[in-house]
């Protein structure tokens, strides 16, 4: 979805110099041209053409790699084969930090929906259906101002470019890159992620929470089995799984402050094959939820002695696995406060509202165990359009405009932070 005709560079195509006077504040170089927009276009739609699951992007790392090698920079590609970072100014020192801008590459295992448009999905049962295609393309277009303001002498602080793998995979493929040494020398990281219900050119901010924790729990009851005419004899599996379908959660709302929100929900139940016969085992599996740090960090222990607690009232023998998913993106403030001013230097603060905490699960937040950052949430909505849309949908689409606003805003906080703003 653009406002622009389809007519469009191909990826690769030379863009002219990417930097251009910028209409807010002029101290702030660094606003897209028009051939660096029409090809970063072009460069997105080729990426949506052609998605990649979860450590397996190997065409995406190519595309990104060579457009920043033609730029005269040298990216590395992750250990793992699939990602890259790209180092962009003076090698960061005591006092001079790198500002890290995080983006992830992956697709999701969904068909492309979409209808009218020259750029669905090539790719059977694959589909960027949850912008990752346009968080790629805004750090790269970033990487591409930044390192013409670099060559001009007006970079004052030096910024990590991080392509990252496998966000959609659990536990995320953040984890991995940590592992990698992404955040060596790294003083923040900032990052954006599409939202459906902001107006292309915008922003959403929050300090503080803006996802939630995302875990996955298996549960598997085991029983001798037994005729439905006597369950008095043995462990009634398929009731003791009702129980804990429904007691678990309720259990758990008592056992923690609600303000944590930790939520136990289940999406699956299964047991038994006949109607006359007691089964031998029963399996549950769902996810856990949790708004805050504290509640994360302790939702472990107090979803095992729930299960256990209900599972032996039953007499029904459980074993739980829990797979530890990611915490919650926690905004720094002050980082936040970073992207406030530089959208507002871009677009102007009445471009930037306030968000909502969403109860999806970002792997974003395994890098803010380590260094202070903020991620923002950007428009991709056409202004006007009233209709309700969501990620992970296939006919998820965006307005091509947050390209250039994820750009500016990109841009302008890397100059802002290294000028000292707050």
């Amino acid at each position: 979805m653009s406002r622009e005709s389809e007519e469009a560079e191909q990826p690769g195509a030379d863009a002219a110099s990417p930097t251009g006077e910028l209409p807010g504040d002029a101290a702030l170089p660094g606003r897209l041209t028009e051939p660096l927009r029409t090809e970063l276009i072009a460069f997105r739609r080729d990426l949506h053409m052609h998605p990649e699951l979860g450590n397996q992007e190997f065409r995406t790392t190519a595309a990104i790699k060579d457009r920043l090698e033609r730029a005269g920079l040298k990216p590395r590609v992750l250990a793992m084969g699939t990602g890259l970072i790209c180092d962009i100014g003076a090698a960061p020192a005591p006092g001079r930090p790198l500002l890290a801008i995080r983006a992830d590459i992956d697709a999701l295992p969904i068909p492309d929906t979409k209808s009218g448009v020259p750029y669905r999905s090539t790719v059977p049962d694959r589909a960027h259906a949850c912008g990752h295609d346009v968080h790629t393309t805004t750090v790269l277009g970033a990487g591409l101002v930044l390192a013409e303001l670099d060559r001009q002498g007006l970079l004052p602080q030096p910024v990590r470019l991080l392509f990252q793998p496998a966000e959609e995979v659990l536990p995320g493929g953040a984890a991995d890159a940590i592992e990698c040494g992404v955040l060596d020398g790294v003083g923040k990281i900032i990052a954006v992620h599409c939202d459906p219900r902001v107006d292309a050119g915008s922003i959403g901010l929050r300090a503080g929470p803006i996802t939630s924790a995302c875990d996955r729990i298996e549960v598997a009851l085991d029983g001798p089995g037994g005729h439905t005419a006597r369950p008095h004899l043995t462990t009634d599996l398929v009731t003791a799984a009702a129980k804990l379908a429904i007691e678990v959660p309720a259990l758990l709302s008592r056992r923690v402050d609600s303000r944590s929100g930790l939520a136990v929900t289940w999406g699956r139940i299964t047991a038994g094959h006949a109607p006359n016969v007691i089964p031998q085992q029963a399996e549950l599996s769902g996810t856990v939820r949790c708004l805050d740090l504290a509640g994360w960090r302790a939702a472990p222990d107090l979803v095992h002695a729930a299960i256990d607690e209900i599972a032996t009232l039953h007499r029904a023998k459980s074993q739980i696995d829990y797979i530890r998913g990611v915490p919650p993106v926690v905004n720094d403030p002050a980082v936040t406060e970073l992207l406030r001013d530089a959208h507002a230097a871009r677009r102007g603060s009445y471009a930037i509202e306030d968000t909502e905490q969403s109860l999806g699960g970002e792997d974003f937040s395994w890098y803010l165990e380590h260094v202070p950052g903020a991620m923002a949430r950007l428009g991709v909505r056409v202004p006007g359009d009233t209709t309700r849309r969501d990620l992970h949908r296939g006919d998820f689409d965006v307005d091509e405009e947050a390209i250039t606003a994820g750009v500016e805003l990109f841009t302008a906080a890397a100059l802002l932070e290294g000028l000292g703003a707050p």
